[in-house]
Order: structure tokens, then C-alpha cells, then sequence
């Protein structure tokens, strides 16, 4: 995200501005049931073929509506197999994802890669092999090959290790988990995203999340308060990584989650998930620290597939920065092709840089020294042009968690409060319900002691708490939910 601070946020930094205002300049994103309504038609002909999808390129123009109704449980797309199959299974399936009589392998990792499994666990759900992407192998390939026997690893456990970690609330040297673990988390969340499209269709209910930036006690403080997968739906605007202590962590706890739950948990990219940025904004220094140099790389793979926007319900449009003058279409989003680096200039580059301003007219140079700054006249347009009624995004810090410009037809959610611990922020996560009903949730600035103890707290709460319902434990929030009222939003708004 670029923090380029809203004048709110200006006035209640502390005396040391991090990085100073122009921090982001250019070096040189359940129980509810399935979210998506947008899926890959090689995916459908593949499951309506074979009862699990075969390898193929998103068609980005495809997009299928799929209802559902709050309380159901999640109904992925890419698994009809119980854990159990899988794994016995092992990695039989071939590397072309090629249907055969025996099931495909966990996540359709090829048989000379770590295959993922996932072991019924208390909240969880069994996950399916998803499309193999196509190509060459990319360096996330090349990190999991070299063993004659693939081995397996429970993506329960894994994320069962990283949420104790969170609990902590302490930042360790070492990490919860192996290189070779990492890789084949990076590699079946790579074939996750390119199996949905680059624009992606949600219905809500969902849960909007914003930067969250390595701040990892933060990250499980907002699951706490607003639910675990998969008792909610989730879309993320991007800014996992870079400037927060804990950024390795932040990344693999969401790629798990995505893996797990592909049709109810969606990650969107930000500026940050760039190789030249996290270069200089510290993710580069962990990775070579905590890791390994290749480790970088494979999670750059990953950040090269991720998709660019989302819309929820046909009526918001999410991504992480903004417009873009080079956008004349939708279709244009959908034909951006991935993987993909982040360009210096055009739609892609717009779509993750730019930022709403109160001056400009129309459009102008961005302060950031990258992309540009849009007008309210441009805002109205969009929203004219595409029949839609909110633009939500990231990128920037505000001093409430949320930012709403231009007579509440566009917000900024920022989800990292006490930014870089030097700014007294809230952090918030924006609810849509089913009726477009929007609300926020905020969470307390905190640092230090002060977080430990509550981390401490609510890892007590959270043990303490579990009940079994129908096959699955879920958690109830030690949390008080703070919900704020939204007057004049052109969405509808609790009253």
C-alpha cells in the first residue's frame, strides 16, 4: 500500500513519521457457503467430466453465479474427495492434471512435488486439488522438485503452527515452518489463482479487509473479532507484506486459508506484492534473514498470479489503489494476463498506485511519484458508467480505520492499526451482508505489553470456547464487535 496519509491520520501521527509521507514512491490484492460467482469454464467442464477439474488457463470471460444462503457450509469448487482419499492417494495424479481411474493428487501438485493434504481438523473442511497452472516451471516449481518420494503435509497442522504463533504476540527469529513446506504452500496457491479469474464476481455476504502489512498479531486480533474462516467470507485488498515484523508469517496464514476455502476466501493484489518494492520495504530482508533468497523468489510467483479486482453484488468495485485512466472496460481488467509484474505505467500499475484526491478535477500527478490522483468527477463517472454505487479500496493510512471521500461514494479501509507502531490508528474491516447492509469493525490501536496481553487473553478464550456443531468447531469472538453507522451511504446502512 502507499502510505500516503489522509489528512486525519497526518495530525495523529506521532512525532517520528516512518518512512515519511511519501514512503511508497517507486523504487525505480464458510459456513455461508461458496463467495465466488465468477469460475473458470475448464474448471466446470473438467468437474462435470471427471468430478474434479483438470489442468487449464482461466477464461477470465466466464463467470457463473452461484447462490447461497447464510449457514450452509462451504462449497468449494476445486474438491468432491474426503481427506481420507487423499490421503491414501498420495501424488498418482499426473503433473498435466489428466483424469485417470485412481483420484487426482492432493492439490494436483505433480508427483515429483510435495503434495498438500488436509486431515479433518476441528473448523476445518476437506480441500480438492485445484487446476495445474500451465507453462514452464517457475522458481515456487523448481523450490519443491529434487526428491525421488514426494512427502506429505497437512495443511491443518500448518496453519494450526502458524496461529500459535500469532497467540504469542511475540516476533521469534525462526520460522513455524520448513522451505519445503513453504514452496508447496506457494505452489498450490499459485494454481488457486490462476484457476479464478483476474476480476473476480462475489456474492455477500463478505467481510472487506485492508493493508495489513506484516503485523501479524494485528491479522489474528481482526479473525478473533470478525471470525475465522470459515464462519465468514473474506476479501483482502492487498499489502501483506513489507514494513510489519511478521510479514512471512501474514502471507503463508493467508495463502493456507486460501487454499482451504478457494471459493470463500480471496486475496487481491497490492502495490506491495512486487518484487522491486519488497526490495526496499523490508519483506526481501526477512525472507534472506528468516529464509532463503529462492524463498523470496517463489513468493513472488505467487504475488505474479494473484488477482487485480473484485466486485461484490455488481454494485461495489474493490481493488487496492484506485482508477485508471486506462481503463474503457471491464474487460479490460479481465484480459490482463498472469502471471504478470507489476509495469511502471498503464492500467495494472493504476490499478494498485493511484489515489482518490478532494483537489483534483480530473486526473493529476500522483505525490507518490507513481500513477495519478483522481477527482470526485471521475469517481461519479465510474460509478455512472458501470451502475454501481461504491468504490472500496486500500492503500492509504486513516486515522478511524476508514475513510469515506466524495460524498460516501468511495472508502478507504486500512486494517493495520497502530501502523508501524507510530501511528495512533484504528484498524477496520468493512462487513457487507447479504442486503448490502455496510458496517465496520475496528480494532484498537496496540503495541507492545499491551498486545501480548491480549493476545495471551485471547488465546485463553479462544481454547475455552470451542463447541461442536455439525462435524465442524467454531470459535465465538472474546471480542466486542464496534459497529458504526454509515449516514448518506448511497449502499444501504444500518439504522
Amino acid at each position: 500500500m502507499g502510505q500516503q496519509q489522509s489528512k486525519k491520520s497526518k495530525k495523529a501521527a506521532k512525532d517520528k513519521d516512518p518512512d515519511s509521507q511519501h514512503d511508497d514512491e517507486s523504487p525505480s490484492a464458510t459456513p455461508q457457503g461458496s463467495l465466488s460467482r465468477a469460475t473458470n469454464s475448464n474448471v466446470l467442464d473438467a468437474a462435470s467430466e471427471n468430478g474434479s477439474p483438470s489442468a487449464g488457463t482461466p477464461d477470465p470471460s466466464s463467470a457463473n453465479a452461484t447462490s447461497q444462503q447464510s449457514g450452509s457450509l462451504p462449497v468449494p469448487v476445486i474438491n468432491n474427495q474426503s481427506s481420507s482419499s487423499l490421503l491414501a492417494q498420495g501424488s498418482n495424479s499426473s503433473a498435466t492434471g489428466t483424469a485417470s481411474k485412481s483420484p487426482p493428487a492432493p492439490l494436483d501438485i505433480p508427483s515429483n512435488q510435495t503434495p498438500l493434504v488436509s486431515s479433518f481438523a476441528p473448523g476445518s473442511v476437506s480441500t480438492q486439488p485445484s487446476a495445474s497452472a500451465q507453462g514452464s516451471l517457475s522458481a515456487t516449481d523448481a523450490a519443491v522438485n529434487g526428491k525421488d518420494k514426494p512427502k506429505q503435509f497437512d495443511i491443518d497442522d500448518m496453519i494450526q503452527r502458524l496461529l500459535d504463533v500469532g497467540y504469542t504476540g511475540k516476533v521469534s527469529k525462526s520460522l513455524c515452518l520448513k522451505n519445503n513446506e513453504i514452496a508447496a504452500i506457494c505452489q498450490a496457491a499459485r494454481e488457486v489463482f490462476l484457476s479464478q479469474p483476474t476480476l473476480i464476481e462475489l456474492s455477500p455476504p463478505v467481510k472487506i479487509v485492508g493493508d495489513v502489512h506484516g503485523q501479524y498479531s494485528d491479522l489474528i486480533r481482526l479473525f478473533e473479532m470478525c471470525g475465522f474462516p470459515p464462519a465468514a467470507n473474506y476479501l483482502f485488498l492487498g499489502d501483506y507484506v513489507d514494513r510489519g515484523k511478521q510479514s512471512l508469517e501474514t502471507i503463508l496464514l493467508l495463502l493456507c486459508y486460501k487454499i482451504k476455502y478457494p471459493e470463500n476466501f480471496f486475496l487481491l493484489r497490492g502495490n506491495h506484492e512486487c518484487a522491486n518494492v519488497t526490495r526496499v520495504y523490508g519483506f526481501y530482508d526477512e525472507c534472506k534473514r528468516r529464509c532463503n533468497i529462492k524463498t523470496w523468489k517463489t513468493f513472488i510467483d505467487v504475488f505474479n498470479c494473484l488477482p487485480i479486482a473484485a466486485i461484490v453484488a455488481s454494485k461495489i468495485f474493490c481493488v487496492h489503489g484506485g482508477l485508471s485512466p486506462s481503463q474503457h472496460s471491464m474487460d479490460d481488467i479481465k484480459r490482463i494476463q498472469r502471471p504478470t509484474d507489476v509495469p511502471d505505467y498503464g492500467l495494472l500499475n493504476d490499478l494498485l498506485w493511484s489515489d482518490p484526491s478532494d483537489t483534483a478535477q480530473e486526473w493529476e500527478d500522483n505525490e507518490r511519484g507513481v500513477s495519478y490522483c483522481f477527482g470526485k468527477a471521475v469517481i461519479n463517472e465510474f460509478l455512472v458508467r458501470y451502475d454501481m454505487d461504491l468504490i472500496c479500496r486500500a492503500h492509504m493510512v486513516v486515522e478511524d480505520g476508514y475513510e469515506f471521500w466524495n460524498d460516501r461514494t468511495l472508502v478507504t479501509v486500512f486494517s493495520a492499526p497502530n501502523y508501524c507502531g507510530e501511528f495512533d490508528n484504528y484498524g477496520a474491516c468493512m462487513s457487507v451482508s447479504e442486503d448490502l447492509l455496510c458496517a465496520f469493525e475496528l480494532l484498537k490501536p496496540l503495541d507492545g505489553p499491551a498486545l501480548r496481553k491480549e493476545m495471551t487473553k485471547a488465546k485463553r478464550k479462544r481454547q475455552a470456547s470451542y463447541f461442536h456443531f455439525d462435524g465442524h468447531d467454531y470459535v465465538t469472538s472474546p471480542h466486542v464487535v464496534s459497529i458504526t453507522r454509515v449516514p448518506g451511504c448511497t449502499l444501504p446502512a444500518f439504522t
